[in-house]
């Protein structure tokens, strides 16, 4: 089970306390894009076997929206951040980066 912590309210919350919502940081297309860029926003995501960021909600919390970076093979979670901000902190992308040096950030 899964054991991540809410940035908002600090509560360590079992999974079950959570919904994924899929991958963080997606470029949204809106009005004037192309069909392409529309289904790519709609359909295509990266699925990476190893570190993924993904967006959470404390559904049984706090309520809120949030982004948390895992590791897909070992269900490892980095930490968490808030869900405004546009790219992951240097802080946890340094940490992760001390724990698995082999890792390509993006």
């Amino acid at each position: 089970m899964l054991i991540i912590k809410c940035p908002y309210c600090g509560v360590e919350a079992e999974e079950t306390e959570l919904t994924a919502g899929g991958e963080a940081h997606l470029k949204r297309f809106g009005p004037g894009s192309t069909d392409d860029e529309f289904e790519s926003y709609l359909f295509m995501r990266k699925n990476v076997k190893g570190v993924n960021f993904e967006r959470w909600r404390h559904t049984y919390g706090c309520g809120k929206w949030f982004h948390a970076a895992r590791c897909s093979v070992t269900l490892e979670v980095f930490g968490t951040y808030l869900a405004q901000t546009f790219e992951p902190p240097k802080e946890l992308l340094s940490k992760i980066i001390k724990k698995r040096p082999e890792w390509d950030a993006f």
